[in-house]
């Protein structure tokens, strides 16, 4: 209790409330300052609630704080009273509903405020059923209905977007940064507008680049129409090698396989998946719907604090020793009926137990399997993709191990050279380093030197004065060849610009006939093409019509052919019991009592006969069980009795010892006398 007034006094004395308290100052507070607190609280978490307690009526205030706290889903402690005597504690403002209505509230104000809020828009309007009979009413109820629906699913996103992890100032940024890229651009595009404008033909120009545009689109769409059209031949192709897979497979197994052999696997098939039918998967799937149902109910109830997971936990400890006393009296009773048949039931479910355990290994070891056929055809494909071929095998692979080995050989060959030459790039990286160590100690002599002498920095001097003077007369040189050179290539580019132009002129003349012809063409090649594409079109949909009705023809055939073969396959199966019924009969009306013998209806006879006299035999061992039942029981009980006073008499002999030990008892004249 006193964790519970630190922590409600830590709360108010912080912000919003600021209340100065201390657990002393806190404690001694009048009912009506309790209630001033706990009223300001709840108008923290809805602002509606800030009022003064003093100027309401005590019920009118007890009645706003008894629903506020239902809305939050409020529970009073468990050691508490019944719900008139909360509601008359929260009334005179007593310390022991009061205390624990603030802890609670107080450690929860974020979480009620949204609850606050959504409880504005989200608790519905009660509306007597009278008023709803008028279609106004109704009308205007299901519209309010409707929106409170929408609400619900806006603040679900918003939730979504809040945890989505975006934030404002990040997406204004973005905003802002769009804004001035579009400004940008908008300038630009000005730009090349006035320089186009001044170009002849610009309207007719920019047609063309729009409809290059256009066309460079519909390009990409239809390279991605073509792209998405190859993956789904690739697929539909690796689809049909897995079924050409599994069709060779089927053919491989039926080709050495007998009919018994094929009946009795598609028993064990048929006895598996009836199993998983009715016994495995309800019993999964019952215990999903359980396991959901939990969590639903879970997450429909509120927040626990630590008071109420004491509470649970202890129920949880009594809940454990009553369960383990009740086992201790059932082993104190002992039944050796019972015991019998719970080892009966201990047998029963080890055998399920083990059933279970052999069908999900059977699962696993299926989805295993087509896994790692799923694999295997995945790798073939991606091996046909590579190289275009099937996997290697045989005589090809030992020949790419041999290739594989000589460029092993040769790999070392070259890694052992490498390997020199970095032993022999280190040697003479090594002598530069030393070669200059010992220019530098050269260059430090002569500046010295120079210094000595009086002429620092005439060695540097010197070399830049020949480096400088060498470069200079490079460029002398080059200049006055490129000047000749250029002069040469001017005359060259005129000579033969002159030449280009009197030869291309008739070829011009003839480009401009063949322009006109080629616009001629062109325009007569649309005609044509949009002539085609027409028929084409027409001739597409009589193909489409003409596949449908191919398939629809083919599929109507296939149903023919198996109902061809199922009434095929029943009128054998009703040939041979009626064979077996002529058979039957032939032996039933024969007068040979060896034939009589084999038939089926005298093997039935015969076994029922032996069922009826071991039923007999076994009835009649009942019986004699149950006629000695209670003399047994008796005799049990006396063979008990005598168990037990025979063990009476072996302690009393033990005891008779044990003062035999210590001293002797003798009797005369009616007196006892102990000899030491």
């Amino acid at each position: 209790m006193s964790e519970q007034l630190k922590c409600i006094v830590e709360h108010l004395n912080k912000d919003p409330f600021k209340k100065n308290f201390n657990l002393i100052t806190f404690d001694s507070l009048e009912p009506m300052q309790l209630l001033q607190i706990l009223n300001d609280v709840l108008a923290e978490v809805d602002p509606k609630q800030a009022i003064d307690i003093r100027e309401e009526m005590p019920d009118q205030t007890a009645k706003r704080m008894f629903t506020l706290l239902g809305m939050f889903k409020y529970k009073p402690p468990g050691n508490s009273p019944d719900l008139s005597s909360f509601r008359q504690g929260l009334v005179t403002g007593s310390k022991p509903v009061i205390h624990p209505i603030l802890y609670w509230l107080l450690l929860r104000i974020t979480e009620l405020k949204k609850r606050a809020y959504l409880a504005r828009f989200l608790v519905k309007l009660e509306v007597p059923a009278e008023f709803l009979q008028d279609d106004v009413i109704t009308e205007t109820y299901h519209q309010y209905e409707e929106l409170v629906e929408g609400f619900k699913s806006y603040h679900k996103e918003c939730e979504q977007l809040k945890s989505s992890g975006f934030s404002t100032a990040e997406i204004r940024k973005d905003i802002g940064a769009m804004e001035e890229e579009k400004d940008q651009l908008i300038k630009r595009v000005e730009r090349l507008k006035n320089r186009v404008e001044s170009v002849s033909n610009h309207q007719r120009m920019l047609d063309m680049a729009r409809q290059l545009r256009v066309e460079k689109e519909r390009e990409d769409s239809l390279g991605q129409q073509k792209q998405d059209q190859k993956n789904q031949l690739f697929q539909a192709e690796q689809r049909l090698q897995r079924s050409q897979q599994q069709l060779k497979d089927l053919r491989k197994a039926a080709a050495d396989a007998k009919p018994e052999s094929l009946m009795k696997r598609l028993e064990e098939e048929i006895k598996f998946n009836s199993y998983m039918v009715s016994d495995k998967l309800p019993k999964e799937l019952e215990g999903k719907r359980r396991m959901v149902q939990y969590l639903r109910k879970v997450v429909g109830e509120p927040a626990m604090g630590q008071a109420e997971l004491r509470e649970l936990e202890e129920k949880i400890r009594e809940v454990n020793v009553e369960v383990n006393h009740l086992i201790e009296e059932r082993m104190m009773r002992n039944d050796p009926m019972d015991d019998k048949l719970s080892l009966f039931r201990q047998q029963a479910s080890i055998i399920t137990r083990k059933k279970e355990s052999k069908a999900e290994e059977l699962q696993e070891a299926r989805e295993e399997l087509a896994a790692l056929e799923r694999e295997l055809s995945q790798k073939n494909s991606q091996a046909r993709d590579l190289d275009g071929d099937e996997v290697i095998r045989g005589d090809e692979f030992k020949r790419f191990v041999g290739k594989l080995r000589s460029k092993g050989t040769v790999y070392k060959k070259k890694r052992q050279e490498i390997t020199e030459l970095r032993a022999e790039y280190g040697v003479l990286q090594r002598t530069e380093e030393v070669l200059k160590q010992r220019h530098d100690i050269g260059q430090k002599q002569l500046q010295s030197t120079e210094a000595q002498k009086g002429i620092s920095g005439y060695s540097h001097t010197q070399e830049e004065l020949e480096r400088v003077s060498a470069i200079k007369s490079e460029l002398d040189e080059m200049k006055g060849r490129s000047l000749d050179d250029m002069s040469e290539m001017v005359k060259k580019l005129n000579s033969t610009i002159v030449e280009k132009r009197t030869a291309l002129a008739p070829i011009l003349k003839e480009l401009r006939s063949l322009r006109q012809q080629s616009q001629e063409i062109t325009q007569e090649y649309e005609e044509k093409k949009v002539q085609y594409d027409s028929c084409a079109a027409g001739l597409e949909s009589n193909r489409s019509k003409l596949e449908q009705e191919v398939r629809a023809l083919r599929e109507e055939m296939t149903q023919e052919e198996t109902r061809y073969h199922y009434i095929n396959c029943m009128k054998d199966i009703i040939e041979m019991q009626m064979q077996r019924a002529a058979d039957e009969m032939k032996a039933y009306v024969s007068p040979d009592p060896q034939e009589r013998r084999k038939t089926i209806r005298e093997q039935y006879m015969k076994n029922i006969a032996e069922q009826e006299s071991l039923g007999k035999k076994l009835r009649e061992q009942q019986k004699t069980v149950k006629e000695s039942h209670g003399p047994n029981m008796k005799q049990v009980k006396m063979w008990r009795d005598l168990e037990q006073l025979m063990e009476c008499k072996r302690q009393c002999f033990q005891r008779a010892q044990s003062q035999a030990s210590i001293g002797q008892v003798i009797q005369e004249g009616g007196e006892d006398r102990l000899v030491l």
